[in-house]
């Protein structure tokens, strides 16, 4: 199976929730769709929707709840297949 790495589209500010009091987009071991949102990245007050880009499974996320992330930037590992 390939790893897929979802990557940051904007330099921005990354969220796994829509809120803060919504579930997370996906979890770590959740099955995903490629259109799927996995999370947001915010710039300027305007929130960008990441989505997966390959279907499978989440394996990790590599940056935290609000960490700032470049565009660019690798953001979560899907175990694509």
């Amino acid at each position: 199976m390939a790893r897929h790495e979802v990557l940051s589209p904007i330099p921005g500010v990354f969220y796994r929730r829509a809120d803060p009091g919504s579930d997370p987009f996906v979890s770590e071991g959740q099955q995903v769709g490629a259109d799927d949102t996995v999370c947001l990245v915010e710039v300027m007050k305007s929130f960008h929707q990441v989505s997966a880009g390959a279907a499978g499974t989440m394996v990790e996320f590599l940056v935290e709840n609000e960490d700032i992330v470049e565009a660019g930037q690798a953001v979560a590992v899907i175990e694509a297949g």
